[in-house]
């Protein structure tokens, strides 16, 4: 799908409202491709994770066209409404009220810039470093003779918080 233009990506029949998906998709626009990724996998939104998979597949494709990956900036998002389904619900006196169901078509472009910035984010995946040995642990567990030991000592043993919270008022 390369054009003059850059690399385009569509995402048919998402099934969450265009208003809520152009929050997030207008977050990204005029980034760079790694500062666009960064700032999605921040946003708690329901829409950012079927746009960083967007996103991903326009990076995808821009690669194997042979794009630098460091010059990719997200051009444009575009999101349109796609099918609606109709619900009714039901009310009183044999009343139904209307309910609408939206889709969104989101269309992204990434684009290759003359200028390139400086990278503020670098999100490759970093590399497994191998597990260190397992140290033996000390034994840490209390055994019932030191717990003796202690009040003979002249120590009391105080009752823990779950004790005191659910003791018995009557007492």
């Amino acid at each position: 799908m390369a054009s003059t233009t850059g690399f385009k990506v569509r995402l048919k029949d998402l099934r969450i409202a265009p208003r809520k998906v152009r929050l997030v998709a207008n977050l990204i626009k005029g980034m760079q491709v790694n500062e666009a990724l960064a700032q999605l996998t921040v946003v708690t939104s329901r829409p950012a994770d079927p746009i960083i998979k967007l996103l991903r597949s326009a990076i995808a494709n821009a690669k194997s066209a042979g794009a630098s990956i460091d010059n990719l900036v997200v051009k444009e998002v575009l999101v349109d409404q796609g099918t609606l389904l109709k619900r009714y619900l039901p009310r009183a006196q044999g009343r139904a009220t209307p309910i609408h169901k939206r889709f969104s078509h989101v269309t992204l472009v990434v684009a290759e810039s003359a200028s390139s910035k400086a990278v503020r984010f670098d999100l490759a995946k970093a590399e497994k470093k191998p597990r260190k040995e397992a140290k033996p642990q000390k034994a840490k567990a209390k055994t019932s003779e030191t717990k003796a030991q202690a009040k003979a000592k002249g120590g009391t043993e105080r009752p823990g918080f779950f004790k005191k919270v659910f003791r018995r008022k009557a007492i």
